[in-house]
Order: C-alpha cells, then sequence, then structure tokens
C-alpha cells in the first residue's frame, strides 16, 4: 500500500531536484526542505524518505541516484549514512565504507550528467 502524500512529495522532490541550478548542488537536506516549502514537524525526516523512495525507483529504473544531489550539512559534504546504507542494499555501491564516498562522487556526476540528457 502506497501513501499518495509521501508518494507526491518524491514526485515534488525530483521535481526540485532535476530543476534545481547546477550552481545550488550539491544542496543540504534542509535547503531542499526549505524550497518545498516543508513545515515541521519532521521536514528531514519526510525529505529523507521521500529521497530513499527516489532511489528505490532510479534502482529499477537503471538511473543514477538522483538523491546524490543531496548531501548532509555536518560531515564532509557527503549525504547521510542512510543513502549510503540504501545504495550498498540495491547493490550500486560497495560494501566497504572507504569506497563509498568515492561512489558517492561518481554518482553525483552521473546525476548532473543525467539531469541535462532528461535521462
Amino acid at each position: 500500500m502506497t501513501d499518495p502524500l509521501a508518494d507526491e512529495l518524491a514526485r515534488r522532490v525530483r521535481r526540485q531536484l532535476e530543476m534545481a541550478p547546477e550552481a545550488v548542488l550539491p544542496m543540504t537536506y534542509q535547503q531542499l526542505a526549505e524550497a518545498l516549502e516543508l513545515t515541521p514537524p519532521r521536514t528531514i525526516r519526510r525529505v529523507a524518505l521521500a529521497l530513499e523512495a527516489l532511489m528505490r525507483e532510479d534502482a529499477r529504473e537503471g538511473r543514477p541516484f538522483l538523491a546524490a544531489l543531496v548531501v548532509s550539512r555536518q560531515g564532509e559534504g557527503l549525504p547521510r549514512a542512510g543513502f549510503f546504507e540504501l545504495a550498498v542494499e540495491l547493490g550500486r555501491f560497495p560494501d566497504d565504507p572507504d569506497a563509498q564516498a568515492t561512489a558517492w562522487r561518481e554518482e553525483f556526476r552521473l546525476a548532473l550528467s543525467a539531469r541535462l540528457t532528461g535521462r
């Protein structure tokens, strides 16, 4: 059973990331929540769940992860741990945590290119 509100948020997240100027990418989870005009509670959690839905969809369709364009405000400018865990689960990233940042950088590049080509 799907949640229509969650599905709609995932569609809005996809549109936002596809239309965002390259100069603002990557954007943080907070910036994405603000761009979508989400209001509390759990704005970041809702964004994260929408990004996970997009990752599953992108994996099914053989597309780069559009979610790679979103990073955490904390840390080294990388996505949150959940992004990497799901990418591994979906068979797209290596299990080795030391190799995941490199895999993300390539995925980020591919996602940017896919936006330009409409894939």
